[in-house]
Order: C-alpha cells, then structure tokens, then sequence
C-alpha cells in the first residue's frame, strides 16, 4: 500500500486527510513515478478551496514532484524504468508516494539536479521561463517590476532576469523579505507595507514606468499593477495569492496608456513538444550557477495541512517540499 493526501470537499487546510492506497498500473501511454520530493505551490490552495475546481470526490491534490519510474505503459518509448525525472503538470495527486500520470508531462531530470531541487523548482522555475522567455521576451537593459519577490517565484525570476541583464524592481512586506530579494538579484526592492508602490516605481524609472509588470498576487495588486506600466506595456498577470481579479474595465487600460493585459498558465507554454526544451532551459540556468534553487522549508507528506497553513499565512520564503 501506498500514502496519499486528499480531500473530500472544499475548505481549509483541515481537509487535507492522509490515506492509503494501492497504486494503479499505468495505462498503455502512462508512468508511474515513485516520488523522492513534491513541491508545494500557492495553486494547490486554490484547488483545495474550491477556487479551482477539482475534477470530482475524493482528489488527490498537487501536481509537482521529482522521482524515479518504477513502471512504463506498453506505448511509452521515450523512458524507461529507473529513469530519474520531474514534473509540473498532469492530473492531480502528486501529494503521493507514488503517482501515475502521462508520460508527455515529465521530462528527464539531470543528475546534476536533485529531487528536492527539481521538486522545488519545476513549476514556480517553468513559471519563469515562460513569463521572462515567452510571454514577454526581456531584453537587457530593462527595468521591470516583479510582486512578491521574496517567493518562491519572485526568488527565481530575480536572478533569472538579473541574469539577462534586466533591473527588477520587487515588491515584498518586510524588511528580512527585502533582504531576500536583493540577495537574489532584484535592483531595487519596495516593502509594500510601507510605501506607496506606483509612486516608488514612477521615482526609479525617472517617470517611464515598466515595460512589463508581473503580477503574481491578484486583486489586491491590480490597480497597482496598470499604474506602474509604462504607455503601450504590458501587464502580465499570472495569479491569484490575494484573490481572482473580477470586473476588468477595459477603458482604464485606455486612459492609462493603452495598455496591454493576459492572464497566461504553464499549462498553454508548457505543451508536448516544448515542455523538455523548456525544462532544459530551465536546468541549464541551474546548473550554470546563473540561478540558485534553495529548499527553505521541509515538511513530511502527512504535515500538508501545516505547510498550507504557513503557505497562507505567508510564513514560508522561497521553495517548501514535502518529502514522502
């Protein structure tokens, strides 16, 4: 028998129940992974709550993790047995010990990365790859700004565009958070809680304004956000950590410079085809030393409903795993 997480309706982090299972066979174009480490990502909250439906009672929960594979469908050819790989994608229940989803949504983990990194990076670290290298392309010399970038996206996307020789500009809530973004490459970091964003990004841009703002927090950022884009930008809104923005008006991206807006999800960039290519981008910038992957939490599966907790509760920093 294996370990599982899941639900059986919507709510809290007291949901969350910790059950035994027996693992299926994979079908003919399936693998089944054992995992060595899942990530923990904000997206999981939302399925959790209700805010993204889950496909039906009891689910499983969670859909990023790194292991080895343990067994193939008849039709899968491209991995093996015992091939160490990643995912950040496929059905939910990757809150497992093991987990059975299709071969298209893993791609093959180097041994210069390990579990727990990839566990840690494989979603917020593709989430990255596709806002700075398809979304909008940044080019050096561009000063943009990034919301909460002591997370554990906003971490990997400062070093990321540092990295291309962009300025980021990064919000965060305190002064240790600060601390961490500049650590990671941000250019200038504003505390939120504090200070008066758009008029702190109007100061550093000398009036210009950002070419592209990315916007990972939601409604509460929102009007924020459209005031910090420079005319004909781009805001790149891409989560929801304070709640789904609702009631778009579209005249206000007129009056404020005929602005650019798109929701994008990992799920359109990282399609067949592109999602190895994507990943290995993604390695290389790891394994290059250009971006660091730090685990800054642990918690065992069976403390989930803690780690949501404290995800929620914005205690964590950075990357949290959940080790089975």
């Amino acid at each position: 028998m294996a370990r599982r997480i899941q639900f059986s309706s919507n709510g809290g982090p007291e949901v969350l129940e910790l059950v035994e299972f027996k693992p299926s066979e994979p079908g003919p174009l399936e693998i089944r992974v054992r995992n060595h480490a899942i990530g923990l990502n904000y997206i999981d909250t939302y399925y959790r709550s209700g805010l993204y439906p889950a496909p039906g009672f009891p689910s499983g929960l969670g859909t990023e993790a790194a292991g080895v594979i343990e067994a193939v469908g008849s039709e899968v050819t491209s991995l093996s047995v015992g091939d160490r790989v990643a995912y950040a994608g496929g059905p939910l229940g990757a809150y497992s010990d093991v987990h059975v989803l299709p071969a298209s949504v893993v791609v093959k983990l180097p041994e210069a990365i390990s579990f727990e990194q990839a566990a840690a990076m494989m979603l917020k670290g593709l989430t990255v790859q596709y806002l700075l290298r398809q979304t909008y392309r940044l080019q050096s010399g561009e000063t943009i700004l990034f919301h909460a970038g002591a997370g554990g996206v906003g971490l990997l996307a400062c070093q990321w565009a540092s990295a291309l020789g962009a300025r980021v500009i990064a919000t965060v809530g305190s002064a240790e958070k600060a601390e961490k973004a500049k650590a990671a490459g941000a250019w200038e970091v504003i505390d939120y809680s504090r200070e008066d964003v758009a008029k702190r990004v109007l100061e550093l841009t000398n009036g210009q304004k950002c070419p592209v703002v990315y916007d990972g927090v939601g409604k509460d950022t929102w009007e924020t956000s459209l005031d910090c884009v420079a005319p004909r930008g781009l805001l790149v809104s891409f989560g929801n950590a304070s709640g789904a923005v609702t009631g778009v008006n579209l005249g206000v991206l007129a009056s404020k410079g005929s602005l650019y807006v798109t929701r994008p999800t990992l799920g359109t960039y990282a399609v067949p085809g592109a999602l190895q290519g994507m990943a290995d981008e993604l390695f290389e910038m790891v394994t290059s030393g250009k971006v660091k992957v730090e685990v800054h939490q642990r918690y065992r599966l069976d403390e989930a409903a803690q780690a949501h907790r404290d995800l929620s509760g914005r205690k964590t920093t950075g990357s949290t795993v959940l080790l089975p």
